[in-house]
């Protein structure tokens, strides 16, 4: 079982981080090979809206962009946290979700996520909403989320301590992996979002869209 787990904060120390290191202990107790990225120590420039990668299939752009896609792609369950700023995402956060194959390539089709925000305010729950969406947008199942407020700018000095939040999100991915669990109606929402929106788009696209089409052969997704 391979586990990707995504940290949006720009600090490693900080109360998106304990949470996230809290899963991935608890995951890798259960035997699950965890790949910890921290986006702020990763090369990512920002999305030039060149759209290549819909033609080609792969962005141009010589960083670690295609590697964290590829972790994804190749991982079975996703944990994707990011702190609250502006009731948004982090900027962080915000440029993966560019660069990276999401709604339109269909990157997480099949694949159990868990989201986690964080903030100060009411904004954590609109972070968190945009971290839901993209989940089932992009073909996720979405197994829980967390949603966690903390005093702004705070850095955590009990990062050992454990976190039952945490630890029962982190329960809820591995049963949800190993048992190959189905959410009906998250199925439901999302065929109605790639069938009526996501595949007529592409389709009108053409072959400026190949690389679009190219992915979803490979996940078996019916382009027609």
């Amino acid at each position: 079982m391979k586990v990707v787990i995504i940290n949006g904060s720009p600090r490693t120390q900080g109360f998106t981080a304990s949470v996230l290191r809290n899963m991935e202990k608890a995951l890798r107790d259960r035997g699950a090979e965890v790949d910890l990225i921290d986006l702020s120590r990763v090369s990512l420039s920002q999305c030039k809206g060149c759209c290549s990668c819909y033609t080609m299939g792969y962005c141009p752009i010589d960083d670690d962009g295609e590697m964290i896609s590829s972790k994804i792609r190749e991982a079975d369950g996703l944990i994707m946290g990011s702190p609250t700023y502006a009731s948004n995402v982090s900027g962080y956060m915000k440029v993966l979700i560019d660069r990276g194959h999401f709604v339109i390539e269909q990157l997480l089709q099949g694949k159990y996520c868990v989201t986690v925000a964080t903030g100060e305010n009411y904004g954590s729950s609109d972070a968190g909403k945009i971290l839901d969406k993209l989940i089932l947008y992009s073909g996720g199942r979405r197994v829980s989320k967390i949603v966690r407020n903390a005093p702004f700018n705070s850095i955590r000095t009990d990062m050992g301590v454990e976190d039952p939040e945490a630890l029962k999100a982190s329960e809820k991915l591995f049963t949800a992996i190993s048992k190959n669990r189905s959410y009906p109606l998250q199925a439901v929402y999302h065929k109605i979002v790639f069938s009526f929106g996501i595949k007529p788009f592409v389709r009108r696209k053409g072959k400026t869209y190949q690389g679009v089409m190219d992915k979803w052969k490979e996940l078996g997704i019916d382009f027609r």
